[in-house]
């Protein structure tokens, strides 16, 4: 069974000598906007094995040598694939750690002294406690010193590097806003290890770490720049979509204090490790054209000329031979014989990809529209991660599939308890034992128990504290309640709304479960029932908590099972990705595009609104301060902007899906 589908897809058919050049020469060409090496991989497995495998060989070579190997290790999930990696290599007794020394790059402060979440238990969770190194050789600084010796311990932790000869290889995550360690935007050049009080998105960030909602501390003792810069190596990594846009600041532009990353542009040994998504904004694979000569798809030419008319300003039916040549897009000329020529084509694509007919219009030519017109009416299913993502992303269409007649299912993946504040479930019980009060009699004394006990762990109840099993299911209540408001509100009748309460998610943490066969089956069961003609599907990866993939992946797995058996109905099957909580598709990229009316989009905004638990109160509502109905109002209407300023149709807002070709 495969479950990282998710993984593969590479939306851009990106060629292959892009990212995996197959000569010196090429990778200079490729790379000549890129200030640290770089080296992408497709899949994330093979960057995690690409940097085990130069680990191993230098522990081997110092081990032959008679020496320690200095190793200095990060924590977070960027550098949990690495870690697997190396233990496998162990396990097979490729390596042994027994001659390794391992500096913890930082400590959380202040710690308790009984605090099961300091960086040096994660780091032990994700490779220490695995191997065979000799517990006398792992340093760290200690989070739970008294603050005035910190900065003692800080020059003794420095002296005890020094002790050993410098730390050979530095292995390290990047957060979202380019801080290393925990080295923050502003860290100078010259900062060595000290205290730091952690940024808001970085405490984000580390408490989807600790697995809890525990919080992380507000400062830590971490290894400064020109600690990180001593090192002999450096390798850096990153996965996936969220991260793309740091690493092309890092990677590609100035050294800057704001991006403590971009520091390694000036060690002689660094390298950065990534997949293909978070490789996604570096020039060599969003322009290519830039820095190399091109083999011209359809797809590439629109990326090409939407880049084009943001960089002149104008429309596409308006750009000249001299603005093509100007900026390097010379060869389109040579290949389409004039700007109007390409201008043309890549006009009519981007038209074709705008239909009010999501399902396909019946008894119409489809030959130029994104879904075909038969079969008519369709059965469709929108998979929902949480019980509010189909209607933040794709709530005007959705209302357009059921108004066309459409047979629509929606499935809600996972219960969403996690994401309920607890006045949420104080105001329910409320309400509850009042109506059991009132209309029940004194005969009926469990909700009154029930209602004290849950009333007393929850004043009780520490910051971070895991839910209770009862507190989590009565949370699932309040957004299974709020998603069936919502589907009724869309005229969706509730014998088609389905809530498949996928079993990985009910951890009772932010870190949820893995994915199996189990969460697989649930869903194949759903897409056997149905047996749908459309399927919508979140392609929105770069959600921070990693809930939106792994349902992904879930769908996916189930239909490469459907397929592998030869499932007749998968023959007049078609899956669309939608975005919009997290981001959006890039206009290159989309293929169908649904405009809404101002009318539409405010009965949008009325379907988020059913979800009150997720408004204000929401706890994940990440380092974006709009609201939910705000960012999708602000990505639908920049959608739709983009494409007017191309010079196509304006409308009030646009939703944007991509196919995945099964």
């Amino acid at each position: 069974m495969k479950l990282n589908l998710s993984s593969q897809i590479v939306l851009n058919k990106i060629p292959e000598e892009f990212y995996h050049p197959r000569t010196a020469v090429e990778r200079s060409e490729l790379t000549r906007c890129e200030k640290i090496p770089t080296d992408i991989f497709p899949k994330v497995e093979e960057g995690a094995e690409n940097i085990a495998d130069e680990v191993m060989r230098l522990i081997n070579q110092r081990r032959h040598e008679g020496r320690y190997c200095v190793l200095g290790l990060g924590t977070g999930k960027s550098l949990a694939p690495v870690y697997d990696a190396l233990i496998d290599r162990y396990e097979r007794r490729l390596v042994s750690f027994s001659n390794v020394v391992v500096f913890n790059a930082y400590e959380y402060f202040p710690l308790d002294t009984t605090s099961a979440h300091s960086s040096i238990a994660q780091l032990h969770d994700m490779l220490l406690d695995h191997v065979d190194i000799n517990e006398q050789n792992i340093f760290t600084p200690d989070g739970t010193c008294p603050q005035d010796e910190v900065q003692e311990q800080c020059r003794l932790y420095e002296q005890r590097i020094q002790s050993f000869g410098g730390i050979d290889v530095m292995l390290l995550g990047i957060g979202r806003i380019g801080n290393i360690a925990t080295n923050e935007p502003g860290s100078g050049l010259t900062s060595t290890s000290r205290l730091m009080l952690i940024d808001a998105t970085s405490r984000e960030e580390m408490t989807m770490s600790f697995g809890s909602q525990e919080p992380v501390p507000p400062c830590s003792i971490t290894m400064g720049i020109a600690t990180i810069l001593a090192a002999r190596k450096i390798f850096l990594t990153a996965w996936g979509d969220d991260k793309a846009e740091i690493i092309r600041q890092t990677v590609e532009g100035p050294i800057t204090e704001t991006i403590p990353a971009s520091f390694l542009q000036t060690h002689n040994d660094a390298h950065v490790v990534i997949d293909l998504a978070a490789g996604a904004r570096l020039t060599r694979i969003v322009h290519p054209w830039l820095v190399t000569g091109c083999k011209w798809t359809d797809k590439l030419t629109r990326a090409a000329l939407t880049w084009l008319c943001q960089k002149v300003h104008k429309p596409i039916l308006k750009l000249t031979n001299k603005d093509y040549n100007e900026n390097g897009l010379s060869e389109l000329l040579a290949l389409y014989g004039s700007a109007y020529n390409a201008n043309i084509k890549i006009f009519n694509d981007l038209q074709h990809t705008i239909t009010g007919w999501p399902g396909g219009k019946p008894d119409a030519d489809d030959t130029c529209r994104p879904e075909r017109a038969k079969p008519y009416p369709k059965r469709v299913i929108v998979f929902s991660p949480h019980p509010d993502d189909d209607v933040i992303s794709m709530g005007g269409t959705i209302r357009r599939l059921v108004q066309q007649q459409h047979e629509v299912h929606v499935a809600y993946e996972t219960s969403g308890n996690i994401a309920v504040g607890d006045e949420e479930v104080t105001r329910f019980m409320h309400f509850v034992n009042g109506f059991n009060q009132l209309f029940m009699g004194s005969d009926d004394e469990t909700i009154a128990r029930m209602y004290g006990e849950i009333k007393n762990f929850l004043a009780a109840k520490k910051e971070g504290e895991p839910d209770t099993a009862d507190v989590r299911t009565i949370k699932g209540l309040i957004r299974r309640g709020e998603a069936r408001t919502a589907c009724t509100f869309n005229n969706i009748p509730l014998d088609r709304v389905h809530f498949l309460d996928l079993p990985f998610y009910e951890s009772g943490k932010i870190e949820k479960l893995p994915m199996t066969e189990k969460d697989v089956e649930i869903v194949r069961q759903l897409l056997q029932e149905v047996k749908p003609h459309q399927i919508y599907v979140a392609g929105d990866l770069a959600d921070p908590h990693g809930t939106h993939r792994k349902c992904t992946d879930a769908v996916l797995a189930a239909l490469d099972l459907e397929k592998e058996e030869g499932a007749e109905w998968l023959a007049d099957c078609r899956v669309w990705m939608y975005r919009g909580a997290w981001a959006e598709w890039e206009i290159e990229n989309i293929e169908m595009c649904v405009p809404m009316s101002p009318e539409e989009l405010r009965a949008k905004r009325n379907a988020i609104l059913k979800h009150s638990s997720q408004m204000e109160s929401a706890p994940f509502m990440g380092n974006d301060e709009r609201l939910f109905w705000q960012r999708a109002e602000d990505r639908n209407r920049g959608t739709a902007k983009l494409y007017d300023d191309l010079g196509l149709a304006c409308y009030e807002a646009m939703e944007a899906f991509v196919e995945y070709k099964m």
